[in-house]
């Protein structure tokens, strides 16, 4: 999963970026703070499947 996916399926869910030097952090009130990688290519399988765990979004 690209990460422009996920930012897209984050600010979906109601979720705010902070900018980071290497991961950016995503934040909504009643969950805690996902940091999302800021690199290249795919996000490996499951860290993407652990940050849309953390943000509660099913896939």
């Amino acid at each position: 999963m690209k990460k422009s996916e996920i930012e897209k399926l984050l600010i979906k869910n109601g979720f705010e970026v902070k900018p980071g030097s290497r991961h950016d952090i995503w934040k909504k009130a009643g969950f805690p703070p996902i940091p999302v990688p800021r690199h290249k290519g795919d996000i490996p399988k499951g860290t993407a499947q652990r940050i849309l765990k953390d943000a509660g979004i099913k896939n």
